[in-house]
Parts: C-alpha cells; structure tokens; sequence
C-alpha cells in the first residue's frame, strides 16, 4: 500500500489527514485518551510538549548563512505578510467583539484566527511553486519564513496591536526551544543535519494530537467562513505581496503570490495562545477549525493563481521585448 504517497496529494496532507482522524477520535470518543491512559493518552494530548520539540528541531534547521538576494527576498515577503497581518488585527479589534463572532454566519471568527491565517507563510508550498516559475534564489527565500512559524508572531502581533497582553517570560518561553535549536544547528552542521530530519516526522503527531481538541460539528460550523476566510488570505496579503516583490524584492510580484498561503503550522497557532492566555480558549477550537479550512483553500489556489500571474507577467515582458526590437 501506497498510504504516505496518496496523503501527499493532498494539500497539507501530512498535517490534514492526522489532524481530522483525531478531530474523529474526540468527536466520537473524548475520553478515549483517559481511557487508555499511559502513552495512548500521551500521544492523544500531547500537543505542546510535541510542538515543543518540533520547533526545536525547526529552529536547528534553519541555516544563518545566505545570499543577499535570498535574504532581501526572504526579508521583503516575511515583513510584509506579518506587517499586513498586524493591520488586520488592529481593524478586526475594533470593528469585531473581543470574544470573537458567536452568532451568523460568521460564527467562530476571531481576531485571533485572522492573524494566525495571515501572518504565517507555507514555505514548503511557496518553494515548490518558485522552483517552477521563479529563479532558484527566489525559491530559496523560504529560509527566512520558518521564523513566522509557531506562536511567537502571532503573540508579538496580538500584542503590539493592543488586543491581548503577554509577560515577558511568555514571550521568552515560547521562542526559547527555537533559540536554543537554531544556535545549535548553526554551530554544528551535523547537529542541524540530524534535527532537520525531524521537522516533518513530527508533523503528523502534532496534528493528531491538535485534531483531539476539535469537535468536528465545530468544522461543519465553520466550513464557509473557513473558505472565505482563506480567500481573504490569498486577496488580503497576495495583493501588497506582489507590490513590496516588485518594489523592493526586484522580482516581477510571482514570489508575492506564492507566498500569500496559509502555513500548516499555523493551525497549532489558537491552541498554543489559548495555553498561554486563557481569555482566548474559548475561541480556540473555531479558529483551529477556520485555520486548517485556510490552509486547505490556500494550498489549492496559490499554485493556479501563481501559474496564471505568471504566465501573463511572461507575456507581458515577451510583448515588450518584441516592440523594443521592432523599434
């Protein structure tokens, strides 16, 4: 059987798949991790000491060294999505109710879930779809996008933008696993090498566990406004993408398409804030919910909507140069 090849068809597969076998286990058996106790119930509610490791592993394999045209592109499309996720939050907290949207159709909406849609990258995505219609400089801009990855922008946005207030410690305690990781991985290649391997092992055991919190009623709830919300995502931060690529990044915009996508981690997002703040728990599983439909609609539309930008940019260009050599 072919199971991990025909969970990689599907966008996020990896992260998807594990994360609604575990919304089915909690949805029809929530007690089964007490049940079974022991490891069962540590594999079922592990989240964040999982997540814990797993940013580790992702600060350890991110590597310092780069080119200047990788770091400026990186660095361009990094702060512009988390600049543009931080506007949105501050419109959202003034325009929205502090616990959320409870009634309608746009029950489950949060603040907390439009900036964890928004402010983080898929970078495995936006590599892949670079490889193909961008230069391999372009493709390894990624580099810095691992850095949006966790609670940290998320909890540095909520912050700033006056909608939730965290202590210093918690700033530091949710960072700190990738510091140590990523200095780490930086002062031994082999060590990088041997966490690296670990980034994705560990994706489908986190989501599991991250589906155990989730009642599926709850996605059925939040199914359109999910769509909607990924769509948001694509418009809200492909648009001023595109235009930071072309002004600053030197590109022709395609890399700002690419990443405007929803990243996988980022459903973890509500679930860890909620750990830390607890004013935002009863908002988590819909923003969970909302985020993983993101990811899903991102993830399908972001490499068409890429390929037609960039087939017309190519047009564009090609038309220009025959005129130049008509003249």
């Amino acid at each position: 059987m072919h199971i991990k090849r025909a969970i990689d068809k599907l966008p996020g597969g990896m992260m998807l798949v594990p994360l609604f076998i575990g919304a089915l286990c909690h949805t029809f058996s929530p007690d089964a991790g007490k049940y079974f106790g022991s490891f069962t119930n540590g594999l079922i509610s592990g989240t964040v000491p999982i997540l814990a490791v797993w940013f580790f592993c992702m600060g350890a394999s991110i590597k310092l060294s780069a080119t200047g045209v990788v770091l400026r592109k990186s660095g361009t499309l990094v702060i512009t999505k988390i600049a543009v996720a931080w506007v949105v939050a501050a419109i959202a907290a003034r325009v929205m109710p502090e616990n959320g949207i409870e009634v309608g159709m746009f029950a489950g909406l949060s603040t907390m879930a439009l900036v964890a849609a928004m402010d983080m990258t898929n970078g495995g995505l936006y590599a892949s779809i670079m490889q193909q219609y961008g230069s391999r400089e372009e493709a390894g801009a990624f580099v810095l996008m691992s850095l949006e990855s966790g609670p940290l922008m998320t909890m540095v946005i909520l912050g700033t933008a006056g909608i939730a207030s965290f202590e210093p410690h918690l700033f530091i305690g949710a960072v700190l696993p990738f510091l140590v990781g990523f200095t780490l991985g930086n002062l031994d290649p082999e060590l990088r090498e041997f966490f690296a391997k670990a980034v994705h092992t560990l994706i489908p055991f986190f989501a599991f566990a991250l589906g155990n919190t989730i009642d599926l009623s709850v996605i059925a709830q939040t199914g359109m406004p999910g769509i909607l919300l990924g769509l948001a995502v694509i418009v809200i931060t492909g648009i001023p993408l595109i235009i930071a690529d072309r002004l600053i990044g030197g590109g022709d915009g395609t890399a700002g398409i690419a990443a405007s996508s929803t990243a996988g981690a980022a459903v973890a997002t509500p679930v860890l804030i909620a750990e830390m703040i607890p004013q935002f728990k009863p908002m988590a599983p819909a923003a969970t919910a909302l985020v993983a439909t993101s990811v899903i609609v991102t993830s399908v539309l972001v490499p068409i909507i890429t390929a037609l930008y960039s087939r017309r940019v190519k047009r564009a260009h090609l038309s220009v140069g025959q005129r130049a050599a008509i003249k």
